[in-house]
């Protein structure tokens, strides 16, 4: 019982089990096969590309989330502590395989749940089936709204609507590894402009130039510029 309060009380962190009466829960503690995996910093979970066959629900500790370019001449790594869960709706769909590559910042602990008891999970609760619903209508959505956003005006609204659409939160810190000519490419200015236009954002204090690097210590400062 001990054992079944302990999952109770993690699982009560996410959102998927949200809105779960404690009878409920505890009854899904019990009778759902969980795992169960502690990893040491630097470590890779999954990889991009990789088939998801099961949900990754990170309940202590820190994961670096990489995406890549197309063409992989430039990623994106951002920062998620606990608790988190990453890409639910890699379990589903026409491509069931992760978007991103997720390591190990520090030492994390993990509870895993396969897809499978999932899919036993839906048939078996309505809120765990609602609930996966709207998460994933909700990514689906905020997808679509992207497409209907007001077009940038200046040179440094383009760069910030880089930065969120290469995100996959909109918030926090993340590290940009792309070289200012690459950069200057995606967005149509001048290597120059965008070197000047990305000195004034570090000397407001909204980012810091490194080579070949752009550290952004929280990106919603940015979005309320």
């Amino acid at each position: 019982m001990n054992e079944e309060l302990t999952i109770y009380e993690r699982l009560q962190q996410f959102v998927l089990f949200q809105g779960m009466s404690r009878s409920e829960l505890l009854q899904l503690a019990g009778n759902t096969r969980f795992g169960f995996q502690k990893i040491q910093e630097g470590k890779t979970v999954v990889r991009e590309g990789e088939a998801c066959q099961q949900l990754y629900f990170l309940v202590s500790g820190e994961v670096a989330v990489t995406s890549m370019g197309a063409d992989h001449s430039y990623r994106m790594v951002e920062y998620f502590s606990a608790p988190w869960m990453f890409e639910p709706e890699a379990l589903f769909g026409l491509s069931p395989r992760y978007r991103h590559t997720v390591t190990t910042h520090t030492d994390v602990h993990f509870i895993t749940l396969s897809k499978d008891e999932v899919l036993r999970l839906l048939d078996d609760f309505l809120i765990f089936r609602l609930n996966l619903l709207n998460l994933i209508a909700t990514v689906a959505q905020r997808h679509a709204q992207r497409r209907w956003l007001r077009s940038a005006r200046t040179l440094e609204e383009q760069i910030i609507r880089f930065f969120v659409d290469h995100s996959v939160y909109p918030a926090g810190r993340k590290e940009l590894f792309i070289l200012m000519q690459q950069l200057a490419d995606e967005v149509g200015a001048t290597r120059l402009r965008i070197s000047q236009q990305l000195g004034l954002l570090q000397q407001q204090g909204h980012l810091q130039l490194f080579r070949g690097r752009i550290v952004i210590p929280a990106l919603e400062h940015l979005l309320m510029k």
